[in-house]
């Protein structure tokens, strides 16, 4: 209870944020008592702030910035390392309350089978998702990814040997792919 006889609410959610400078631009990472819940491309002002409106509104609190909490300590040394090249794989809880269903089954089915220098065709992801022909939908997912990076859908890409598209930007896109060393790196 507080000083005033009301009982405290323990259920409301507590969102935590900052942005992490890194070798594709500024990445808000964002997380809850459940893990990592959010990583937004080229965090600038204004994507910054589309972003932190969309998650007070999809997980009903404000988000505050704490570059410290622990909540995103290990989040941020993680991200830092991978850009860095001394980590190839995430170790992080992660709250998937941002995406459900389809979405849901085939961005946990990345995160599991395609590591670190691999990629997979849209239409090999459907196939291990149990979802044959639906190669298209696979693209959707990926485009709604509330944890690009992390959850690497960089690493998918058409079958025919083209990159796909990305949410970050196919430069961005190619960026990642050449740091886990699937492209070759630019020359400049």
């Amino acid at each position: 209870m507080d000083k005033d006889g009301q009982y405290e609410r323990q259920d409301e959610q507590q969102v935590v944020w900052t942005v992490v400078d890194t070798g594709i631009g500024p990445l808000l990472l964002a997380a809850t008592g459940q893990g990592l819940v959010n990583v937004v491309f080229h965090a600038t002002d204004a994507v910054r702030e589309r972003a932190l409106a969309r998650l007070a509104s999809r997980l009903g609190t404000e988000p505050v910035e704490d570059p410290s909490a622990a909540l995103l300590t290990e989040a941020i040394r993680q991200v830092e390392a991978y850009f860095a090249g001394a980590r190839k794989d995430f170790e992080l809880p992660l709250d998937w309350s941002l995406i459900s269903g389809f979405n849901r089954q085939v961005l946990r089915a990345l995160a599991a089978s395609v590591p670190y220098g691999a990629v997979v065709g849209y239409g090999d992801l459907a196939d291990r998702v149990g979802q044959p022909g639906a190669a298209q939908a696979v693209g959707a997912a990926m485009g709604a990814n509330p944890l690009p990076v992390v959850v690497p859908c960089h690493r998918v890409v058409e079958s025919d040997g083209g990159i796909g598209g990305f949410g970050g930007g196919l430069e961005t896109k190619r960026t990642l792919l050449a740091l886990e060393g699937v492209l070759p790196q630019p020359l400049f």
